[in-house]
């Protein structure tokens, strides 16, 4: 028999001692490994492609998220609650924003143009106050020149163009820093309802929204405010010149005075003497808006009915008292011309001319508006249980 070396007799204990400390080490690291799991992702080690060449990641986090998910769920109460405790819901901001944290939301917007390039807060030399707008085709630009020359450095200048036709406004110096928006064969409130959105010209203190066909030679937009605000006047229009493009009575210019909000019509014409058109009244080929009158306005211009015919009897719906608040501007006074423009962009029907369609469509829509107002305003009162008649309010 050979004798037994001590070598081999130490080799032994050696052997089951580094066993346990290897499962004893293997235990922790494993404990680890499962403390940090939820943020452990297969697909960020940098395993060389060719060692798992069988391995489907999207199957591994899939499955990943479903065994968290379940083991989420049983948590205990007490947990769960201070996961939601962490989220944001912030009931005031604007609708679909109520998970943002309200110092990120930016509910409102302007015209203003930006640099690419530079610190954003350098951008504008200048923000403007007012804000401008014609509904225009080229074949009329000398007009709309000389109407936009009327327009101080403190209006922006948006132009809208029925005829598809933009470039070539440029041999207008005033055109490069005008806005541009170009939809063929639509009405300014058709623009006005997609492009002139409360929220979008909440910076402007007076929105002007005019059709392309006004000879301003006698009219000063700067001069115009400074009355508007002497007078209170949230609704407005400058006077018309008697003698040319004149419909009501309330719109005429009246050479001694400043201003006037009331009148004296056709017999039969008003239906009270602080009514429309008698008062309360302006037309809508050049009306003036302030701020918080458009914010009313535009959320009672239909979406469907694009000529604003009956608009102009429904504006005292939006200020009060309108017979004080709604107003004509005679110091500042314009000239309708009653170019048929946008009449041509109609398309001849049924024997009739392009501009007899669009003219027949005109009076459908106020009549449409008008029952419609008349609707709304009997569904509201009956669901108050409230008669409108006795109320001398309405």
């Amino acid at each position: 028999m050979g004798t037994v070396g001590r070598s081999s007799i130490v080799r032994k204990p050696n052997e089951s001692m580094r066993l346990i400390v290897t499962t004893f080490v293997g235990v922790v690291l494993g404990f680890l490994i499962g403390v940090s799991f939820p943020t452990f992702s297969l697909t960020k080690l940098s395993i060389p492609s060719g060692l798992l060449p069988s391995i489907d990641h999207k199957y591994i986090d899939k499955t990943l998220s479903s065994t968290l998910s379940s083991v989420k769920s049983n948590n205990s109460p007490q947990e769960h609650n201070l996961n939601d405790t962490s989220k944001i819901w912030v009931p005031s901001n604007p609708r679909g924003a109520e998970i943002l944290p309200p110092g990120i939301v930016v509910s409102e917007s302007d015209f203003y143009l930006r640099r690419l390039w530079g610190k954003p807060s350098e951008d504008l030399t200048i923000k403007q106050k007012y804000l401008v707008t014609f509904t225009v085709g080229y074949d009329q630009k000398s007009n709309v020149d000389a109407a936009v020359k009327k327009f101080s450095e403190n209006f922006t200048i948006l132009l809208f163009h029925y005829d598809g036709r933009t470039t070539e406004w440029d041999e207008f110096e005033w055109s490069k820093r005008a806005i541009h928006v170009s939809v063929p064969k639509q009405t300014k409130w058709w623009y006005a309802k997609r492009f002139l959105h409360p929220d979008i010209v909440a910076p402007y203190d007076y929105i002007f929204i005019w059709d392309e066909d006004l000879g301003v030679e006698h009219f000063d937009a700067e001069e115009y405010i400074k009355l508007v605000r002497k007078h209170g006047l949230e609704i407005s229009q400058p006077g018309l010149e008697p003698n040319r493009g004149l419909t009501w009575q309330m719109t005429k210019r009246r050479g001694d005075r400043e201003v006037h909000t009331e009148t004296e019509e056709k017999a039969g014409w008003c239906s009270g003497p602080r009514l429309p058109p008698c008062a309360a009244f302006v037309e809508i080929m050049a009306p003036v808006f302030s701020r918080d009158a458009w914010r009313c306005v535009w959320h009672m211009i239909q979406n469907d009915l694009v000529h604003g015919w009956g608009l102009d009897f429904a504006l005292r719906k939006c200020v009060e008292p309108a017979h004080e608040k709604i107003g004509v501007v005679d110091a500042q006074w314009i000239v309708h011309q009653t170019v048929p423009s946008l009449g041509n962009q109609g398309e001849a029907q049924n024997g009739q001319q392009p501009w007899q369609g669009v003219r027949e469509r005109c009076r459908k829509e106020w009549t449409m508006f008008q029952t419609r107002m008349t609707n709304a305003e009997a569904a509201y009162f009956k669901a108050k249980g409230i008669d409108p008649s006795s109320s001398k309010a309405h």
